[in-house]
Formats: C-alpha cells, sequence, structure tokens
C-alpha cells in the first residue's frame, strides 16, 4: 500500500523535485504488528534532515498514523520519502512549499528475517564517496554514489560493501553503518563530511556506555579495520550484522554483535 499526502496513490507528479532532483529526505524503517520500531528516534531523525534542507516536516502523529496505515500485519518494511513538493522547471526552490509526503510498505528482506545468517561477508567497493559537509549526515533522496557502488558485485553470497571517501578513509557500507571492536572499545567513522548517520547506529553509541564500552568517533583508514577484533555493520531493517569475511580477510565470533544486536532494541534511553 502507498500513500501520497495522505491519500491511497500509486504514481506521483512528474513535475516533482524529488524525482527532478532529489531534493528530498528519506527513512526506511522496521515495523512489527502493523507499528514502527523505534519510533522515536526514526522522526527525530527525519525532523533534523528536514531541517538540514529547509523542508517542512510532517507533523509526528499524522506521520505515525500513515505508517501504521500501510505497514505489514506481521513484520515488515515502511519508507517514507518526502520532498520540496512540485515545481517549475530548474533548481531553484519554488517560493512557497507544498511538500509531498510518500508512505509505503514493503515485505522484510530474506537477509532481515528470522533464521537469516547473523554473519555476513562483505566486499571493499571501488566507488569513492565525495565529501559534501552540508549534506554529511543527512539521509537525502540522492543515493546515486550508493546505486553505482551496489553495482559492483552480483555475488548473493556477499551482502554488503565499504566505502571509503575520496582521500581514503572509510565511511561506512552501501546500506549501512560500520562498527569495530578493538582491545573492548568501539569505533566508528565520523560522518561529518561525508556518509549517512542512521538510526541504528545513533541508539548503538547511546548505548555503549551504558554497557561500559569506550566509544571513539574519528578517521578509520582501512588497516584499522583489518586489525579490530570484530567488525559489524548496523542498519534499522536488519539490526546488527557481524562481519565473518571481508574480502580474504576473516574473523571469528567475539561476542560482541550479539550483544550489541541485544543492546539495539532495549527502550531504556
Amino acid at each position: 500500500m502507498m500513500l501520497v499526502n495522505g491519500q491511497p496513490a500509486d504514481s506521483v507528479d512528474p513535475r516533482d523535485r524529488g524525482l527532478a532532483y532529489g531534493d528530498g529526505v528519506f527513512r526506511t524503517l522496521r515495523t512489527q504488528g502493523g507499528r514502527p520500531l523505534w519510533w522515536r528516534d526514526h522522526y527525530a531523525k527525519l525532523a533534523a534532515d528536514c531541517a538540514a534542507l529547509m523542508l517542512d516536516c510532517p507533523d509526528d502523529a499524522v506521520l505515525h498514523g500513515e505508517v501504521c496505515r500501510v505497514a505489514e500485519t506481521g513484520e515488515g518494511v515502511v519508507k517514507i520519502m518526502l520532498t520540496r513538493g512540485t515545481g517549475a522547471r530548474g533548481y531553484a526552490p519554488p517560493p512557497s512549499q507544498a511538500a509531498t509526503r510518500i508512505v509505503f510498505s514493503a515485505p522484510l528482506p530474506a537477509y532481515a528475517q528470522a533464521g537469516a545468517p547473523d554473519a555476513i561477508a562483505v566486499r571493499w567497493c571501488t566507488l569513492r564517496l565525495a565529501r559534501q559537509p552540508r549534506l554529511a549526515g543527512i539521509k537525502h533522496l540522492n543515493r546515486l554514489e550508493n546505486v553505482l557502488a551496489r553495482a559492483e558485485w552480483t555475488d548473493p553470497a556477499i551482502l554488503e560493501g565499504l566505502l571509503c571517501d575520496d582521500l581514503g578513509a572509510v565511511i561506512g557500507g552501501v546500506m549501512s553503518n560500520l562498527l569495530l571492536i578493538r582491545n573492548g572499545e568501539m569505533f566508528t567513522p565520523d560522518l561529518s563530511e561525508c556518509g549517512v548517520a542512521g538510526v541504528a547506529r545513533t541508539r548503538l553509541l547511546r548505548a555503549a556506555p551504558r554497557l561500559g564500552i569506550p566509544v571513539h568517533v574519528g578517521r578509520l583508514l582501512p588497516a584499522a579495520i583489518l586489525a579490530a577484533d570484530e567488525v559489524m555493520v548496523c542498519n534499522s531493517v536488519m539490526g546488527v550484522r557481524r562481519v565473518a569475511r571481508l574480502d580474504d580477510a576473516i574473523w571469528p565470533p567475539a561476542g560482541w554483535a550479539a550483544l550489541l544486536s541485544k543492546a539495539l532494541d532495549e527502550d531504556v534511553d
């Protein structure tokens, strides 16, 4: 089911700026029993991303109601897309904003279903992310870099690819954030110049002090990944996944992924 501005629909205006320019933001969230998980965090991130792009953010209750309307009865995924709406041809934003709000559901992907392996294989991508601090951290609709990176492999045994920026610093996965543990401490890339700051990452960074895990957010090079005791990727749909293999590098389980996976779902913050 898809809603456009609260009404059932299966199309949008071809003049919509989200379609023409990627002028908008989105969230992809997991649902259970017809309700969204981690809604408070998802809405806060959506509002922050809208503010960064000077977009009007819909009312919390309105958007929550629409997510519940389209959600699968069991487990599923809902995607929310907000655009600046329709406008005349050209990059200049329209003087008045009439945002487009799109909410639709999809089945839970196989890699996120119960029984899916908790350890995955990943690869390095050759594509390099451009650094743009103005857009860093935002889940905006222009995701062409991710599309091109994901096109680099077809092997179904590889779930994810890791991306570096143009200076060689590791930023994260094509569809996920990156975490690693070394000597009992957590490290994750600095996303102040590029990349997406996901809700699962936010929740894990918030949970780490409660678990007594020191956290470091900073510049990471590929050598730091290879030297880690455990490497993990995370997003709001699949949760935490332990990286068992990265090209020729192999890591045995060290217990951190299971610990963080449990903490991810704890609503004690």
